[in-house]
């Protein structure tokens, strides 16, 4: 009997289960994200966070010199690379939008966004997108949000984004933090993404592409994407000191390595390459101490010290190599 209940749930729910989940093989991802601009440093993003897993994968696209693209809801995932084009084209957010609508039957279930590296914006919730959902546009940004708990989630995106300083990611992230704090995705929070380009585009992509973070399965999905910014921000100065090495600037490197080292006071290879870099600058006494808390907490750092020699990252002489590695 038990068996046959089974059979009887595989070939009823669970097929129904599965339709509702990507009607038409269309993901069922519904979320609350934000399309922005800023004219002052000239940077496009997209952020988003939903109970479903991977959903910057989906929602989220973003092309430096031509805009963003938020689409949600039941996904037409091809309103991204698709709204892009259409952007890169030439035509304006609102034409671009009108055209992805008049090609899908499906448009009633969809909530797509689009700007463009003007600010100008476009946005649509269909009809049949599952309350609360809804968008507001502003200047220079566009907030939007489906299945929601309540209906506060998009004013408060929208009113924290207008307040927020900062960088363009910061702010975005503020209006994350915003709609989760009134209540967020009635079915709670599993993944979130955050991309930032720059609105007039290089030609070189790996320049132009500021900010590429994703979460991917997390219960705290907007907490744990604010604080990869944070992180993200402190590999800055990170690489911002290896770049000073490479060019002999040891103060330089100094100052980077020790801002990062002051957002994350207990990271272990921060802390590292401070040493090293006061080690380079004659400041050995100072040096010393950062390196016994490194060589303590993972006696691996010790080799790597005896290997950035040979090539001048360490630049110490013999004696001095001695002490250092000797401090345990």
């Amino acid at each position: 009997m038990t068996n046959l209940k089974q059979l009887i749930l595989m070939l009823t729910v669970l097929p129904l289960f599965s339709f509702a989940q990507h009607i038409n093989g269309e993901p069922f991802t519904h979320t609350f994200s934000i399309v922005a601009y800023d004219a002052e440093k000239g940077e496009i993003g997209v952020a988003v966070q939903s109970h479903w897993f991977s959903v910057g994968s989906i929602v989220a696209w973003a092309e430096p010199g031509v805009g963003a693209v938020a689409t949600q809801s039941l996904v037409n995932v091809s309103f991204g690379p698709r709204g892009l084009q259409l952007m890169k084209e030439g035509k304006k957010p609102k034409q671009a939008l009108k055209e992805l609508l008049q090609s899908d039957e499906g448009s009633a279930f969809r909530q797509v966004a689009l700007i463009n590296a003007r600010g100008e914006v476009a946005a649509h919730t269909g009809e049949k997108c599952i309350a609360d959902a809804g968008h507001i546009v502003g200047k220079n940004y566009s907030v939007q949000a489906n299945m929601m708990l309540n209906k506060k989630i998009v004013p408060a995106m929208s009113k924290a984004f207008e307040k927020a300083e900062g960088p363009l990611a910061e702010r975005m992230i503020a209006a994350l933090q915003a709609a989760q704090q009134a209540g967020g995705d009635i079915r709670g929070q599993q993944s979130a993404a955050l991309v930032v380009v720059k609105a007039a585009s290089n030609g070189k992509y790996w320049e132009d592409r500021l900010i590429d973070l994703r979460v991917e399965d997390h219960p705290q999905a907007v907490a744990e994407i604010a604080r990869l910014l944070r992180v993200f921000r402190a590999y800055e100065h990170m690489n911002n000191g290896d770049l000073a090495i490479e060019k002999g600037d040891e103060t330089a490197a100094l100052r980077e390595y020790g801002a990062a080292q002051q957002m994350f006071p207990d990271n272990v290879e921060m802390k590292f390459w401070t040493a090293v870099s006061l080690a380079n600058s004659g400041k050995i006494d100072k040096a010393l101490p950062l390196f016994k808390t490194v060589f303590t907490a993972d006696k691996n750092y010790i080799e790597l010290t005896r290997r950035i020699v040979p090539n001048g990252m360490l630049n110490v002489d013999k004696k001095t190599l001695e002490k250092i590695l000797m401090v345990r």
